[in-house]
């Protein structure tokens, strides 16, 4: 493996990324590629992440959809983009995963609860099925209390937040300034 890395050989695990405040810098509503900054950082994780041997899989929430603000197709259109963004810098994300429902400010077909949208644990399970994911093996990066509680719920290894939008969250979690801190603690837990 590159830079002397070597994978862990046993279950497969996965370093799940919440998008907005972990893979790009959050700025509400994001759809549109000329508004994409990454976040300091996500490149190098992303790359020490798969040479660990850890699937890459965002799992987001996207309200905006459930808003109106911007269509699936949209989204769909953006991660590309941002996924060729990523490969340019020898990241391969596995997957993408989103809910684009929201309980209370869905438009139409969109307004409704879904077990997808954190802090449920649709997105995780589905990694599951799709990939024979361990969640006890797997890490989860999110800026979010809805991230750590779905995390939590699925009993994953171990959860991160990335201070900025929220903070003190409940549930276990390890909170840390930069991605550079998880990227060390992969380096060194495995």
């Amino acid at each position: 493996m590159k830079d002397g890395l070597t994978p862990i050989n046993g279950p497969q695990r996965a370093l799940f990324l919440d998008r907005d405040g972990v893979v790009n810098e959050e700025i509400g509503y994001l759809h549109k590629a000329e508004d994409v900054r990454f976040v300091p950082g996500i490149f190098s994780l992303c790359r020490t992440a798969m040479q660990l041997g850890y699937r890459l899989v965002v799992v987001t929430n996207q309200a905006g959809i459930a808003r109106g603000y911007y269509t699936e197709a949209d989204f769909e259109a953006l991660m590309q983009w941002m996924r060729e963004e990523l490969r340019a810098e020898g990241v391969e994300l596995d997957a993408v995963y989103y809910c684009p429902y929201h309980p209370e400010h869905g438009i139409g077909e969109y307004r409704r609860e879904h077990e997808d949208r954190k802090p449920g644990t649709g997105m995780l399970r589905r990694a599951v099925k799709e990939f024979g994911i361990s969640l006890v093996d797997s890490v989860m990066v999110g800026d979010r209390c809805s991230d750590i509680v779905a995390a939590n719920r699925a009993e994953l290894r171990q959860v991160f937040l990335v201070a900025g939008i929220e903070s003190g969250c409940d549930g276990n979690y390890l909170k840390v300034n930069g991605l550079d801190e998880i990227e060390q603690w992969l380096l060194t837990q495995g």
